[in-house]
């Protein structure tokens, strides 16, 4: 995935309570994927956030 030509190759994918997965967004470094997990989860609803590395295209 690119965003104006960046590698966003770390996703933040929710899960709901009946297993059906959304991507949330796509970040540049496992850093900051991790940060927004963390923002949305303290919101206290019952999904879990995952961070999950995107498929890389070698060219």
């Amino acid at each position: 995935m690119n965003d104006a030509g960046a590698q966003l190759p770390w996703l933040v994918v929710r899960q709901d309570d009946n297993g059906n997965r959304y991507r949330v967004g796509a970040y540049a470094t496992r850093a900051e994927a991790e940060q927004k997990a963390d923002q949305l989860d303290s919101r206290g609803h019952k999904q879990l956030y995952l961070i999950e590395q995107a498929a890389t295209r070698q060219q």
